[in-house]
């Protein structure tokens, strides 16, 4: 596994994509950290308590992330990967509060961090 110091979010119009590779049925849900992928992109590690079971995995990977930035979970949608383990999740909002918010998280200084 090779993790980067690259960030696994880009900025869009009304927030945030982020890249998430997800580990449903672990231990614990947790920030992993920030690996790249075989083609050289970023991606967010994290796991999640929930089995990939009818939705169970995505809604608390929504949650997780939604309580770790300090957003409602309606702010939070899966894009894309709903049976995928990679995902990209659209965090809505102001592209660069959001950025920093992420940012802060996975240096370990958020809410969720």
């Amino acid at each position: 596994m090779t993790f980067v110091t690259q960030c696994p979010f880009t900025a869009c119009a009304d927030g945030l994509i982020l890249a998430v590779r997800l580990t449903p049925r672990a231990g614990r849900t947790g920030l992993d950290g920030i690996r790249a992928e075989p083609d050289g992109r970023p991606v967010l590690c994290l796991r999640v308590a929930a089995p990939p079971v009818e939705g169970a995995a995505n809604a608390a990977l929504t949650a997780f992330v939604a309580k770790s930035l300090g957003l409602r979970k309606s702010e939070v949608t899966l894009v894309s990967g709903e049976t995928s383990r990679t995902k990209r999740l659209h965090l809505s909002g102001d592209p660069q509060a959001l950025a920093a918010r992420a940012t802060a998280w996975l240096g370990g200084d958020g809410p969720g961090g």
